[in-house]
């Protein structure tokens, strides 16, 4: 057998020491490197826009734009994320008269999501603001509450113009006197209706009567005649109506008020009265 010679290859102790250093050195920096990464990460992408104004996002909102919530928030303009209260803005919001209810939520670091549901009119009437009139919406709660300035009047029949309420001024959140509610409740009950029978009204108005009573006049669209009625407003009460006005003005054109108070039916003419029982 051949003898094997073993080679003995050792690192001098003062390369070693040399050499950790160099790695010591690379790890320290690498670390240092990381640190102000982490530390730049933290300032521009939390710390800044966290002190900064917040970013806000509405969702939920048709009539209303985004401008008229940042009006709404004119008072908390100059908060940031951490002293932006969700409670004040909840509360400054929903004393606009168009909100019906409102969330807001804060996410870290510098977003505030603000969910709005607006309210629904199931009416309209008019008011009085500096000697004009102006068209106001009514819910079917019967709060009083519009979006802008200007508000248009629907011409698709959806919702009917509701005059004679008591109401000389509007503020927000007001609502129609309580024994005008129940009308409002059988105006929102008629519009889930699938057939739009106020598309065949142009007004309903209201009649006080003594004892604090009232009753209704029906405007139809189509004819000039009005239709007297009581207080209860339904699907069969506006389907009568229909038939006695489509009978009636076969009979008589130029009838100007049809009574269908009382259990009967009669009706008056523009020149001379008149009855059918």
């Amino acid at each position: 057998m051949s003898d094997m010679s073993v080679l003995d290859i050792t690192v001098p102790a003062s390369e070693k020491k040399v050499s950790d250093k160099k790695l010591k050195i690379i790890f320290a920096s690498f670390v240092v490197l990381c640190i102000a990464l982490f530390v730049e990460v933290v300032i521009y992408k939390i710390v800044l826009p966290s002190i900064g104004t917040p970013k806000i996002m509405c969702s939920g909102i048709n009539h209303l734009t985004t401008s008229d919530i940042a009006s709404c928030l004119s008072p908390m303009k100059n908060a940031n994320w951490f002293t932006f209260r969700s409670e004040q803005a909840v509360s400054i919001l929903s004393s606009y008269s168009g909100v019906d209810s409102v969330t807001v939520t804060k996410k870290f670091p510098n977003s505030i999501y603000i969910s709005i549901v607006e309210r629904e009119a199931v009416a309209m009437t008019f008011v009085q603001l500096g000697g004009k009139s102006f068209p106001i919406h009514i819910d079917k709660n019967g709060v009083l509450f519009s979006f802008s300035s200007n508000v248009d009047i629907p011409r698709d029949g959806s919702i009917p113009i509701l005059s004679g309420l008591p109401i000389e001024h509007m503020s927000e959140g007001m609502r129609v006197p309580l024994k005008y509610r129940a009308l409002i409740e059988q105006i929102a009950d008629i519009q889930k209706l699938q057939q739009k029978y106020f598309a065949a009204v142009a007004e309903i108005c209201v009649v006080p009567k003594e004892y604090g009573n009232y009753e209704l006049v029906l405007i139809p669209v189509k004819t000039r005649t009005r239709v007297l009625t009581d207080r209860a407003l339904n699907e069969d009460a506006l389907q009568y109506m229909m038939v006695v006005l489509d009978v009636v003005n076969s009979i008589e054109p130029n009838v100007s008020e049809i009574d269908l108070r009382y259990g009967s039916v009669s009706y008056r003419k523009r020149d001379v009265a008149s009855r059918e029982g």
